[in-house]
């Protein structure tokens, strides 16, 4: 899977007195991307360009710069750092110089690389959640097996026939968890998935 920003971070580039600044933060979404150009955009500034990536959702504005010289190269930076759920706004203020197309492209795509290149990632991984339904004579087994797997309690009741209990785990362990309570209850304990939208 690919990585996230660990935090937001920013890159200055200066490329024939043309200044590039490059801000890039992790989103939560399409709404949390846009809220983060409005954050960093300059108002002042002769573009604010701009891609981001959430999951299959992505897309890029060029803001006044020629077609595909500006989004396209920050969003292919993205990809190219194995990002996602990433924004880059590269602003610009204008020099005096005119780069050409290809200048614009490696200044834009290149700005936003080097921001991404140099910041702390945080990897992305597939979280499942599962409803584990154990009698009382099975609740050491379960206690013991959650931590071997990184699975987190999320909510744990308590009835005459035992626990019902609720956990969220990385989904590559999620068949391992299985494996391993069902030996040690002697296939006891019921696994049932948990949806991942509460």
């Amino acid at each position: 899977m690919p990585d996230t920003l660990a935090q937001p971070v920013s890159y200055t580039l200066d490329v024939k007195h043309s200044r590039f600044i490059a801000h890039a933060a992790p989103i939560e979404g399409a709404s949390a991307a846009l809220a983060f150009l409005q954050e960093v955009a300059v108002a002042d500034a002769t573009h604010n360009c701009w891609a981001y990536r959430h999951g299959q959702d992505y897309r890029s504005s060029d803001d006044g710069e020629p077609a595909g010289t500006a989004g396209r190269p920050i969003l292919a930076a993205i990809d190219g750092q194995g990002f996602d759920r990433v924004m880059v706004v590269v602003t610009r203020w204008f020099g005096g110089i005119k780069l050409g197309a290809g200048g614009l492209v490696r200044a834009y795509g290149g700005a936003a690389a080097e921001c991404l290149r140099t910041a702390p990632r945080l990897p992305l991984v597939a979280m499942a959640r599962l409803q584990l339904l154990a009698g009382f004579e099975d609740l050491g087994a379960l206690h013991a097996a959650l931590p071997a797997h990184a699975a987190e309690k999320r909510d744990e009741q308590f009835d005459a026939n035992g626990v019902r209990l609720r956990v969220e785990l990385p989904a590559d362990q999620v068949d391992a968890l299985k494996i391993r309570l069902r030996d040690a209850t002697r296939d006891r304990i019921r696994i049932q998935d948990d949806p991942l939208d509460d």
